[in-house]
């Protein structure tokens, strides 16, 4: 069975009653933006969250993650739970409010979906306009990325991340 789903005005009808909102995003994401009293329980660090405020609702940016997760999600919580129907987009359009930090980067894989496209893109171009051995490279990074997708290890994500506008985001 996985976990119910939960609108996001009911949601904030429940957490005004006690319940505890679930932050399940990397620090990156939530550096940048989180609904205000929100606890952060990464995936990545899932704990047991006996000593919250019952019940739990989970969310993450659209659901999709709290989704695919549920039952592991449902597992770690140790009394009544849900989760967020569209996650932290749901919330927003619903009016709710929404905490935003802009001088934080944006998450470090929409940063590896950027630098890889605008590298494709320019390999690709430089083919067909300079010299055909730039494909190769184009070829690499496209590697590169199904590497890092079948592995769990994305060489450009771990150079990225060391980047100084990384920096202030690493310890949130």
């Amino acid at each position: 069975m996985s976990l119910p789903t939960i609108s996001a005005k009911d949601a904030k009808h429940l957490i005004d009653r006690g319940a505890t909102l679930i932050d399940i995003r990397g620090a990156d994401e939530r550096a940048r933006e989180h609904i205000p009293g929100s606890h952060h329980g990464p995936l990545a660090q899932l704990t047991d969250f006996a000593g919250v405020g019952a019940p739990i609702i989970f969310h993450c940016r659209s659901g999709m993650r709290t989704a695919s997760n549920a039952v592991r999600l449902r597992d770690s919580a140790p009394c009544e739970a849900y989760m967020l129907e569209g996650g932290l987009e749901a919330w927003k359009q619903a009016g709710l409010p929404v905490t935003t930090d802009k001088s934080q980067p944006i998450e470090l894989s929409r940063q590896v979906m950027i630098a890889a496209g605008t590298l494709v893109l320019t390999f690709v171009l430089l083919g067909a306009v300079v010299a055909p051995a730039f494909y190769l490279l184009a070829g690499l990074i496209g590697a590169g990325l199904v590497f890092g997708g079948v592995s769990g290890w994305c060489g450009m994500a771990k150079l990225l991340e060391i980047m100084p506008w990384n920096r202030c985001a690493a310890g949130a």
